[in-house]
């Protein structure tokens, strides 16, 4: 039985590495840039993960990648430094969350820190979308995803509703994926056409 387990899931993972991804370009300069705007060095760990993320992104093959942090050892940054690759290389990222607090968190943290960031004379604009918003703004947000004038959009549950669409989504990022189900996290990706994905969790609960 386990033997038939491992085969399923070595087969699966032999399709997944055959799907064509985005071939994301990786502007070295800017991201350079953008680590000396940051008010601490990055460790070893969190360069180690950004260099094999760097590296999946521009493989041209569709990135599955699960991210395993204790809270606070820095796996948002590392995020981050994702989304600003698919920004530099002109696509959109998408950052879901299980609950509206944590969303609002991560918004401030990511327009704190991309506040001054701009890429071939384009400033990095984020958005936050939750349902408590009203539909005018909702209606809002969901135009500029639509044009591609959002960068990356934070939010809920929200940000996988049937009328919201992107233009080019090339990042999905998903935090604390413990707390989504399956099918919500296809429905994320399947947003855009076949977009990385980087799940995080600070702990890793097995689903069955």
């Amino acid at each position: 039985e386990c033997f038939l387990l491992q085969l399923l899931f070595g087969l699966k993972r032999l399709r997944s590495g055959k799907i064509i991804g985005i071939a994301h370009t990786l502007y070295e300069d800017f991201l350079s840039r953008f680590e000396k705007t940051l008010p601490f060095a990055l460790t070893q760990s969190q360069n180690k993960v950004i260099q094999e993320i760097k590296q999946d992104m521009a493989s041209g093959k569709q990135m599955h990648r699960l991210l395993q942090g204790d809270v606070g050892s820095g796996t948002t940054i590392v995020a981050v430094y994702a989304c600003l690759i698919a920004f530099s290389s002109g696509s959109q990222a998408a950052f879901m969350v299980p609950t509206e607090l944590l969303a609002q968190q991560h918004f401030g943290v990511i327009s704190h820190q991309l506040s001054a960031i701009s890429f071939a004379g384009r400033a990095l604009k984020p958005a936050l979308l939750t349902s408590s918003l009203r539909k005018k703004e909702k209606e809002k947000i969901y135009a500029e995803v639509k044009k591609g004038t959002i960068d990356i959009l934070i939010g809920t549950h929200a940000i996988i509703q049937e009328n919201l669409l992107f233009k080019k989504l090339g990042l999905a990022v998903i935090d604390e994926q413990h707390k989504f189900g399956v099918h919500q996290r296809v429905s994320l990706l399947a947003k855009g056409t076949n977009p990385d994905c980087l799940i995080m969790t600070a702990t890793p609960i097995p689903r069955t």
